[in-house]
């Protein structure tokens, strides 16, 4: 049975409508999105700092909301997903998209209006490559679709800088790179214990098409350049040693828990424990990354 054979057994609620905007991927981007603010060399009116937030989360929920309502078929077979309010019977597709169309909308126009038209260029931007590139073009289509699709989550710090500043500099931009390429990593390390999930549903993860060695491969690969665009900004000068030695040392521990993943071969009943324990720690990774960014901004 698909999502749109799945009869609408309750009412929808604001739970539900909630629950669409993928709450716990929201919370890491307003945070890098507020940490590329705070970063900026200027003071911003709080009134003004509180209501780009405001428009990030927004923008962010319209996403998630568009993506279950693309989605709402891969997400009835999928384990980790069938509870979401469309696969579960908990909603009207036609509500959903509403809802999404609505927030991105309002999100874009609050910011323009309110911050300026820099920073809701590129909010408009993020959710459109989101929903556009990443949900209806590549992740049915190509193993690259974290690769590419990955662009999507890494325009936060890009916005919340421009919302300060009116424009963009190299020091998000090398943020915006470090989210970039930190995105394969953390999802392949999701993929490799949850592969059989993207299976079923048809999905071509890296797993599924390419197999474990040349996942586990990748994942060693593709943590090289994200090391180094996260340890840039400090010899650039754009930060200080607060920041530098954060993210050498935060680096270092997941280059070696991804090394372990690189290099390890699973056995019968494996519990999957090192890409379990990177993928969690790489939220963390991030999250501390960019703490240290504005600890560095504001202690220095």
């Amino acid at each position: 049975m698909t999502a749109a054979d799945t009869p609408l057994t309750l009412p929808a609620e604001w739970r539900d409508f909630l629950a669409l905007t993928k709450p716990r991927v929201m919370t890491l981007v307003v945070f890098t999105g507020l940490c590329g603010m705070l970063a900026a060399p200027v003071a911003v009116d709080p009134v003004l700092g509180f209501t780009a937030i405001l428009c990030i989360a927004l923008g962010a929920g319209a996403a998630g909301a568009l993506n279950q309502w693309y989605e709402a078929d891969i997400d009835a077979v999928m384990k980790r997903t069938q509870g979401r309010p469309l696969p579960a019977g908990r909603m009207d597709r036609q509500a959903a998209l509403h809802f999404g169309v609505g927030l991105a909308i309002f999100s874009v126009v609050l910011m323009g209006l309110a911050v300026n038209y820099a920073a809701a260029g590129i909010l408009a931007i993020s959710i459109l490559f989101y929903v556009l590139v990443y949900t209806v073009w590549l992740k049915r289509r190509t193993p690259q679709n974290i690769v590419i699709g990955g662009a999507a989550g890494a325009f936060p710090p890009l916005i919340g800088w421009a919302a300060a500043t009116g424009q963009v500099a190299l020091l998000p931009l090398l943020l915006f790179a470090t989210v970039f390429l930190w995105t394969p990593p953390h999802f392949w390390a999701l993929a490799l214990f949850i592969r059989m999930d993207y299976a079923n549903a048809g999905v071509p993860m890296l797993p599924v098409v390419a197999g474990e060695r040349a996942t586990r491969t990748q994942i060693g690969l593709y943590t090289i350049p994200m090391g180094l665009a996260a340890i840039a900004p400090w010899p650039l000068g754009l930060t200080g040693p607060i920041y530098g030695i954060s993210a050498v040392v935060l680096t270092a521990i997941f280059g070696a828990m991804a090394l372990q993943v690189a290099t390890r071969t699973t056995t019968d009943g494996d519990t999957m424990r090192p890409e379990k324990r990177l993928f969690k720690f790489s939220l963390a990774y991030l999250a501390l990354i960019f703490a240290a960014v504005v600890a560095d901004r504001w202690m220095a």
